[in-house]
């Protein structure tokens, strides 16, 4: 039985699209290795429609999500905190591995424009699995 390495938060702005495309893919890719939460510092209504219908073309489903509120308790249980767009409003906190991940924000945009942003993330998602697994056998 695995257990867990590591625990990471993405953020953005909405909680509404890169940061729950992130959170499939990490849950998707590393299973129970790793706990995994995202939440947005002004969350929208909704996750956007075009990036739950682009993750389902990869066969993973984030139609359920809900966009969050980032706090701070959120941010002290992570190892790992990856901003994307959100700036200064992320709270910072000593110990932990911050990233700053520059995407486009899908917001507004049709599944074809979502596409090239989901498979970026897939691929900085697969890098993070492959340096969190590594860490863990150091």
């Amino acid at each position: 039985m695995s257990s867990t390495v590591a625990s990471v938060m993405f953020v953005c702005v909405h909680n509404a699209g890169r940061s729950q495309m992130a959170q499939g893919f990490l849950q998707h890719l590393a299973g129970d290795r790793v706990e995994v939460r995202s939440s947005g510092t002004m969350p929208g209504d909704q996750v956007n429609p075009a990036a739950v219908a682009a993750m389902a073309e990869l066969g993973i489903d984030i139609s359920s999500a809900t966009p969050k509120i980032l706090t701070d308790e959120d941010v002290r249980a992570s190892d790992y905190v990856i901003t994307m767009g959100c700036g200064d409003k992320c709270p910072f906190y000593p110990g932990k591995t911050y990233l700053d991940w520059v995407l486009e924000d899908p917001a507004g945009k049709g599944v074809e424009s979502v596409r090239p942003i989901r498979d970026e993330i897939k691929i900085l998602v697969e890098n993070l699995v492959a340096e969190i697994d590594a860490k863990a056998k150091s």
